[in-house]
């Protein structure tokens, strides 16, 4: 089920090359004992991803794969969490800084990853298994994030 995990690594108002290379060197270690189930790294063909951004991740036999040229579905993934990411949350919160931004991003991530629904893995999260069905009349509670801008629901006895 954790195929659609998201990983968020950096922010920076002014990426360049080095700045790429060093997050894909982030992304392997963060991911350290799970990097051999990653096969495949699709991106686009922006000029910061350089050979050298390409030969870090080869280093770990993680093939990189090119989205075509002025084809944004061609990696509809990423494309729908960012979407969902503006939507959701961007749409609704005055970002005030980097920092408020990387704070924002966490905690995004944490929820998309463990627990907003996704049609695909009929309704579970990445990271999360859907519970059993307990009885439909159990109490369902309410937690918000970031000031009441997301709300998760879980259900309890």
């Amino acid at each position: 089920m954790s195929t659609r995990r998201v990983h968020l690594l950096g922010v920076t108002a002014h990426p360049t090359g080095n700045w790429a290379i060093e997050q894909a060197r982030d992304l392997l270690m963060a991911m350290d004992d799970r990097i051999d189930q990653v096969k495949f790294l699709i991106r686009d063909r922006d000029a910061k991803f350089t050979d050298a951004f390409d030969a870090v991740l080869a280093s770990h036999a993680i093939q990189v794969l090119l989205t075509p040229i002025r084809a944004p579905r061609a990696n509809a993934y990423i494309e729908r969490w960012i979407g969902g990411y503006r939507r959701e949350l961007l749409d609704r919160t005055l970002i005030v800084n980097e920092r408020h931004l990387r704070t924002v991003l966490a905690a995004y991530e944490t929820h998309f990853n463990t627990h907003r629904p996704h049609h695909a893995l009929h309704q579970a999260a990445p990271l999360r298994p859907l519970p059993d069905p307990d009885s439909p009349d159990g109490k369902v509670i309410r937690r918000d994030l970031l000031g009441g801008v997301i709300h998760e629901y879980n259900q309890v006895a």
